[in-house]
């Protein structure tokens, strides 16, 4: 099968599991072997781990990174069992995975897809070691920017032949980068019980167990709904694409050929002869440049496109070209291809017959290489840096925007009297053009910055630049600036006015950022806000203090934080009790400290004034991070799982097992509205994933709100 059909099948299987069944996710099954089989007492092997079934597109970080401590996401570990048998020798290490940057952390972490190898080193101490261990990590998946945590089931070492006498134990007892719980060897996630499952005793919550031999006793809230999915990304490219499109049409090179070609089609020959060549043409242009998107796609890749889009060599190159296409834009040379391989296949296009309009469409995507060069290196260059269709999608919506007027041209050629006649206005438009080309160069610069910290180009650094960017573009616009090539600007049109307008609004939009505005607009854009030296809000923050539904202070609050100065809990049990006490509906926010679209959700959608008065004012917010392996949980408050049989002993695998047995989930963001008795408050019976609309999200909150007060008049 074809690889673009391939992902295609992948990507829609996904999203239909997603859509039937909730969001359980499949964990990765983990095998083992070792180095060596037979070893003697003092002697090191090497544990090396792996597993070949990451689901489709999805991806497992590894434990590389240059994220900063307590940013980024989850980096894999290895949890040992401390014993005197072993000893652990170095750390931990990947074999295969590539870095990948991510814009909204700001670093870049090691992932692997479809398949993964970890390695960890050990020296043996005596004969019979027992060595226990399990993995601990996390996966997501660019599709729809779900993740989840990976917690393997524990591995037990039992291959292992030793010889020799016991070597004497270290000082210090060995472990990895925690210790495993007392708990039996635990077999892989049953599947959901029954409905008519056991239910816990009176005041014992319902997701805990009395042992383990109640695994797959939950019984999970029905919320009668499935949890939505959004894919993004394609849409998106093919639309900008499209956009890059029409302005190669509006180009010196292109726009004086489209008259002339149609012409061309339409002398000495019947209608329907002309129709029906120019549409040959008008589809060889969109095969042309599909082609190409094509064999970029081939030659590159989604691995290829990791690695380009996080390495500084390849960042700094685009940079560079970036900055040739807009010296070229701006008139300092022209790119050109070689005049004897234009001019051949021109000749080929003087034939005529049915390769005629073949050949005609080569020669114009050659004739316009200095114009459409530098747009369709641009479009390459920003697709080639994901999945394996990008380049394909970015190319189609290209060549669609381009060879559109010379399809509709050919079927109503009266429509050619109409077009603006050629002049020094094309000339501007590629000016113009050169302005966008400098500020897209510094994408990539910033990308090899914050992924090397270099520190070039920090978030007020990078809007300076825009800014300076943007108002020598707005003053060209207006005539106060002109280039070799450029006609005087006699008097302002409405459509030059109305690009005036629009630039100078964008740099009184970017000026708040040089202060901390979020510029929410250009997110994933700009470097991240933690690069910036002075951040108005955040001093304002801190001397207003904070605010909101909470009885006394929460537990885990010095370790854990809610964004935007909301204050909440970080326990479910806590945040449930202060609901009930407070007679407040309970706002619970499945999350983690390396969700990408938690953090999206805050930056864009928990900022918005309705949203945020809603949550300080009308909830309990209980934030509940399912990836935390720090913060361990009181001796006297750890249980068994109803839904795994394992023992927890931390608040990250506490959350996560609620968020398994109560909603049937283990992806994040989720957000559910329960009331004091844990009651749903869904409205039309479904969960809220991610949805970027500021608006759905607060209609959300307000039905919630109502099922509340409506619960509360009718069973108080």
């Amino acid at each position: 099968m074809h690889r673009p059909l391939k992902q295609f099948l992948s990507i829609l299987t996904l999203a239909l599991s997603l859509s039937l069944n909730g969001q359980i996710i499949k964990y990765p099954d983990f095998t083992y072997h070792l180095s060596k089989s037979t070893v003697k007492t003092g002697e090191t092997i090497e544990l090396i781990l792996t597993t070949s079934n990451i689901p489709p597109t999805w991806h497992l970080f590894s434990e590389e990174t240059d994220c900063p401590p307590e940013e980024g996401p989850v980096e894999a570990s290895l949890e040992f069992t401390p014993h005197t048998s072993y000893q652990l020798v170095g750390k931990l290490s990947s074999v295969g995975d590539h870095m990948v940057r991510d814009d909204i952390f700001g670093c870049s972490t090691g992932q692997f897809e479809g398949k993964a190898e970890f390695r960890q080193k050990i020296k043996i101490l005596a004969p019979n070691p027992v060595i226990q261990l399990r993995f601990l990590g996390q996966m997501c998946t660019d599709v729809t920017g779900m993740c989840v945590p990976v917690k393997s089931p524990i591995i037990e070492i039992k291959s292992l032949k030793v010889e020799g006498t016991a070597l004497e134990a270290p000082a210090v007892a060995p472990s990895g980068p925690a210790s495993l719980p007392d708990t039996p060897v635990i077999h892989p996630t049953p599947a959901l019980a029954p409905t008519t499952a056991a239910v816990a005793p009176a005041g014992i919550p319902g997701y805990r167990a009395s042992g383990p031999n109640e695994a797959g006793t939950c019984k999970p809230k029905s919320f009668g709904g499935s949890i939505p999915v959004q894919s993004q990304g394609l849409g998106t490219l093919f639309l900008l694409a499209f956009v890059s499109g029409l302005l190669g049409l509006i180009t010196p090179c292109v726009f004086p050929m489209i008259p002339m070609t149609v012409s061309f089609f339409m002398k000495k020959k019947s209608r329907a002869v002309a129709i029906r060549e120019a549409l040959i043409f008008a589809f060889s242009i969109i095969a042309i440049y599909t082609v190409l998107g094509t064999l970029v796609a081939f030659a590159f890749g989604a691995e290829a496109g990791n690695w380009v889009s996080t390495h500084w060599i390849p960042n700094l190159f685009f940079f560079v070209i970036f900055l040739v296409f807009a010296a070229s834009f701006f008139g300092a040379f022209e790119l050109v291809l070689p005049a004897a391989l234009v001019n051949k296949v021109d000749r080929q296009a003087d034939k005529g017959g049915i390769l005629g309009p073949v050949f005609m469409a080569l020669t114009i995507a050659l004739v316009s290489f200095s114009c459409t060069g530098p747009i369709v290196g641009t479009v390459l260059a920003q697709s080639i840096t994901g999945n394996f269709l990008t380049p394909v999608v970015g190319m189609l919506g290209f060549s669609l925007a381009f060879a559109l007027p010379f399809g509709l041209f050919a079927l109503f050629p009266s429509w050619l009297s109409s077009l603006p006649k050629s002049g020094g206005w094309l000339n501007s438009v590629k000016v113009v053009l050169g302005f966008l080309e400098a500020a897209f160069a510094l994408k990539f610069l910033s990308i090899a910055d914050q992924t090397y910290h270099w520190r070039l180009l920090d978030r007020e650094v990078y809007l300076a630049l825009w800014i300076a960017i943007f108002i020598l573009m707005g003053l060209y616009l207006l005539g106060k600036i002109r280039f070799a090539h450029d006609s005087e600007v006699g008097h302002l049109g409405i459509g030059r006015l109305g690009l005036v307008i629009a630039t100078f609004s964008f740099v009184v939009y970017l000026i708040p950022g040089m202060w901390g505005a979020p510029l929410k607009f250009l997110a994933g854009y700009l470097p991240p806000m933690h690069t910036q030296d002075f951040d108005i809000n955040r001093s304002i923050r801190e001397a207003a203090g904070l605010s909101g539904n909470v009885i006394g202070k929460p537990r885990y609050s010095d370790q854990l934080h809610l964004p935007h100065g909301l204050v909440g809990y970080f326990d479910y049990d806590e945040a449930l009790a202060a609901s009930k006490e407070l007679k407040k509906p309970l706002f619970i926010d499945f999350t983690g400290h390396g969700c990408v679209n938690c953090r999206k959700m805050e930056e864009m959608v928990w900022s918005h004034p309705t949203v945020l008065k809603l949550l300080r004012e009308e909830f309990v917010i209980a934030s509940l991070y399912v990836d935390d392996h720090k913060i361990k949980l009181p001796v006297e408050e750890q249980f068994y799982s109803r839904w795994s049989g394992e023992k927890i002993t931390e608040l990250g695998a506490k959350n996560a097992d609620i968020e398994l047995c109560y909603f049937a989930a283990n992806a994040q963001p989720l957000y559910i509205l329960l009331d004091g008795k844990e009651q749903m408050l869904q409205a039309a019976g479904s969960a809220e994933s991610f949805n970027y609309k500021p608006e759905a999200f607060a209609a959300f909150l307000e039905a919630g709100l109502k099922n509340f007060k409506q619960q509360t008049t009718t069973n108080p």
